[in-house]
């Protein structure tokens, strides 16, 4: 026990020293968004190798249970196009028009496969690493939905993974909307159980009902309309008294989350950048008649 005293006290500057400089640079990443952002991605390029392993291991043990989900998915899904072809069938008279519709739908968008590696639920704000990158054609905000609903936007994006801003997030701020209801309000997540949700800013005079879809309303250059996000539980009035704040069970299990797809829809990448475009060229033109 004196040695190991002793060994303190003669080395004690250089302990100071490793703490001092621990302290410094949390300070450094906590409080600077440059620094935090290369710390991120840095880290999500050392770290993720070791957590896709890890996660490719937890994955096996659960496959039963996401083969039961997704058997019963399809055969949701199938039950859905068969009902749905059926009534087009009778209408237009022409067995192709619902397969024409679709292949037109989705000929808009691509849909980048993959696995998550790092996913937390219990905490206020969560992230999800997933094991796509730039290399991929993954960039930052784009949307990420997997077979039961959306899960989140892409944060930021090194060469092979990237980090997933998920519903489950205090910043969580997604448009959306009661489905064949019109009224639309917006997501947010402010923490407590990982199935529950909050839409907020809904119109007093909305006319709803519990149980109701809640689906992306596609008013962001995030998601397309349509995508389920989850079906109305409960209805509070708001702080203010002026709108609705309704309660949600959210349709994806974020605690049995493996498999993802990225939303890449190039048209509406493409309608952004333009707004953006304008934006900015109409702001010196605005600056310059002020002055």
């Amino acid at each position: 026990m004196n040695n190991l005293i002793a060994f303190i006290a003669k080395y004690y500057h250089w302990f100071l020293f490793v703490v001092l400089e621990a302290a410094s640079l949390v300070l450094l990443v906590q409080f600077n968004s440059y620094q935090g952002s290369v710390y991120f991605t840095t880290a999500n390029a050392v770290a993720g190798k070791v957590y896709e392993a890890n996660s490719a291991i937890e994955g096996f043990f659960s496959l039963t249970k996401n083969n039961a989900q997704l058997t019963q998915r399809n055969l949701y899904l199938e039950r859905q196009v068969k009902v749905m072809s059926e009534q087009l069938t009778k209408l237009t008279r022409d067995s192709s028009y619902l397969r024409n519709s679709q292949l037109a739908l989705l000929s808009d968008y691509r849909l980048i496969p993959a696995k998550v590696i790092t996913n937390s639920i219990s905490k206020k704000d969560n992230y999800i690493t997933i094991d796509k990158g730039t290399d991929d054609g993954i960039h930052a905000d784009m949307g990420v939905a997997c077979g039961n609903g959306i899960v989140g936007v892409v944060y930021m994006a090194s060469q092979h993974y990237s980090i997933v801003l998920p519903v489950l997030h205090s910043q969580t701020n997604i448009s959306v909307a009661i489905d064949k209801r019109g009224y639309f309000g917006y997501l947010h997540w402010k923490g407590g159980r990982s199935d529950l949700a909050d839409v907020d800013d809904v119109p007093r005079h909305a006319h709803f009902r519990l149980g109701d879809q809640i689906v992306t309303s596609g008013y962001s250059s995030i998601f397309p309309p349509g995508l389920l996000v989850g079906k109305v539980l409960h209805v509070f009035n708001s702080a203010d008294g002026l709108s609705y704040r309704v309660q949600i069970k959210l349709s994806t299990d974020f605690g049995l989350l493996r498999d993802v797809c990225v939303i890449d829809d190039a048209p509406m990448r493409e309608r952004v950048n333009l707004m953006r475009a304008a934006q900015d060229s109409i702001k010196p033109k605005t600056e310059g008649a002020d002055r």
